[in-house]
C-alpha cells in the first residue's frame, strides 16, 4: 500500500485534492481521524502517495473517483444545492453563495451555473467553465426537462391536477405549456409530495403555479435536469459529471 516506485504515485492528501473531496488541509485532518483507508485499510500516515490507477482510496467507507482531466481543460459540474445558498458567484449581503460550497482546488477557477435555483430552493445544479456548454444546456430552444420533488401544503384535487397537466395562465397573463405532475406522497389531506416536470424557463414557475392553486410551498428539490440526476449526492456536495451525461447534455436526450 503506497510503495510503489511507479511516477504515478502522489501524496494522499493532494489525491482527495484533486478529486474535489476537501482542500489538503482537511485531508489531513481526515486521514489523522482515521476516516481515509487505501484498499480497505485506514490509513494514519500524513506523507503516504498512493496511486489512484492501482489503489482504491475511500473516506468513511465512500470510495473517491480519481480526478478527470478533461481534454479540453473545462470542468464540468453537478452540485447538490442547500436551502439559503444563492447561485451567484458573489454575494453583497454575504449569504452563501454556491461557489463557497466548491472544493478548495475549484474555487479560483470561473465556474458558472447553468441557470438558477432560488435562495430557498434545493438539489442540482449544473456548473461549468465552458460558456459553449453553458448556453447549449440552458437555451431554451432545446427544452430540456428539469425534474422537481415539491412538499406542499394544501388540498390536492383533480381539478387543480388537470389545470397543471393542461397549462395554467398566470397572474399577469403568462401562458404556460402543459406541466406532467405525479402524486409521490401524501401524509393526510394536506400535506403532499409532488413530482413536475418542467420545459420552460419561467421565472419561479412552481412556486407561482402553487400560489395560485392555493398551495403552500414547503420544499421544493430539483432531482433532475435533462439525463443528469442528482441521485445520492449529499447536500452541498459536487461530482464531476460523467463524460456520456456531458454528451447527452449537449445532445438533448436521455443517457
Amino acid at each position: 500500500m503506497g510503495e510503489h516506485s511507479d511516477e504515478q504515485n502522489i501524496r494522499l492528501n493532494k489525491f482527495l485534492s484533486r478529486s474535489g473531496i476537501c482542500s489538503r488541509r482537511r485531508a489531513d485532518e481526515l486521514i489523522a481521524a482515521g476516516r481515509v483507508s487505501v484498499d480497505g485499510n485506514v490509513v494514519s500516515q500524513l506523507g503516504l502517495r498512493v496511486d489512484p490507477n492501482r489503489e482504491r482510496v475511500s473516506v468513511d467507507g465512500t470510495p473517491v473517483a480519481a480526478p478527470r482531466e478533461d481534454p479540453s481543460g473545462q470542468i464540468y459540474l453537478a452540485l447538490h444545492k442547500p436551502s439559503r445558498v444563492v447561485t451567484t458567484l458573489s454575494d453583497p449581503q454575504n449569504r452563501t453563495t454556491v461557489v463557497d460550497l466548491l472544493p478548495h482546488n475549484l474555487r479560483g477557477q470561473r465556474i458558472l451555473p447553468a441557470g438558477r435555483l432560488d435562495y430557498l430552493s434545493e438539489g442540482l445544479l449544473i456548473l461549468s467553465t465552458d460558456g459553449d456548454f453553458l448556453n447549449r444546456v440552458t437555451h431554451p430552444r432545446y427544452h430540456l426537462p428539469k425534474t422537481y420533488s415539491v412538499k406542499i401544503r394544501g388540498g390536492l384535487s383533480r381539478k387543480k391536477l388537470d389545470a397543471v397537466r393542461s397549462g395554467m395562465r398566470l397572474e399577469g397573463s403568462v401562458d404556460l405549456a402543459p406541466v406532467p405532475v405525479e402524486v409521490l406522497e401524501s401524509s393526510g389531506r394536506e400535506i403532499h409530495w409532488l413530482r413536475f416536470t418542467l420545459r420552460q424557463g419561467i421565472n419561479r414557475q412552481i412556486r407561482r403555479m402553487c400560489h395560485q392553486l392555493d398551495w403552500k410551498v414547503l420544499r421544493l428539490i430539483r432531482t433532475a435536469q435533462g439525463p443528469v440526476e442528482m441521485g445520492g449526492l449529499k447536500s452541498g456536495s459536487c461530482r464531476h459529471l460523467e463524460s456520456e451525461e456531458i454528451r447527452a447534455l449537449l445532445r438533448g436526450s436521455e443517457v
